[in-house]
């Protein structure tokens, strides 16, 4: 990887589980390499709440409530580009599987007739974000630029792309790359 300039890299989480990010993370000593070439903006790694003007944007996870949509917009109106990683993000993944029901049916397979549930009630506290009717892919909600398909995508996957991006080329990712562990 070569570039002077380096690019400003914001990432989040929505209704996922996180191994997206664990799977960036599994690049190991390449993290070092594309570090002379990123910076990070907001991100699980910098714990900044807001985003800045950012170069790229990486979304993990679906859009499952009120905040998960405002942040996905957020990160669409502040990065030049956009990136959908992962099953959750692209599809909505397993927490899509909830979309065969009703969100009402949901909400009381849960709070009121789950195994377990001492005090049945359906929570109501205003901080709680809204939920929506389903969990909607990324795409649904906002433009996205690329997709980073997997379950999660491949540290390799990551760095492939990440290696076209700073050298000023369009990503474009193998067979090879492309696979669901």
């Amino acid at each position: 990887m070569n570039n002077s300039k380096k690019l400003k890299l914001a990432t989040t989480s929505l209704a996922g589980c996180f191994g997206c990010h664990m799977s960036f993370l599994d690049m190991d000593e390449r993290l070092e390499a594309l570090l002379e070439h990123v910076s990070f903006d907001r991100s699980p790694l910098t714990d900044k709440k807001t985003i800045g003007s950012c170069d790229i944007g990486l979304i993990e996870g679906g859009v499952c409530n009120a905040e998960n949509a405002e942040v996905l917009r957020q990160f669409r109106a502040n990065c030049r580009i956009l990136v959908a990683v992962g099953a959750c993000a692209i599809n909505g993944g397993v927490p899509a599987m909830r979309n065969q029901y009703s969100l009402q049916e949901c909400l009381e397979e849960v709070y009121l007739n789950g195994a377990g549930v001492v005090n049945p009630h359906i929570p109501d506290d205003i901080e709680l974000p809204l939920l929506l009717d389903k969990v909607y892919p990324v795409g649904e909600i906002v433009k996205i630029d690329y997709y980073l398909p997997g379950c999660p995508p491949s540290a390799d996957t990551f760095y492939h792309f990440f290696e076209a991006l700073i050298q000023g080329r369009t990503p474009e990712l193998s067979r090879e790359t492309l696979h669901y562990d």
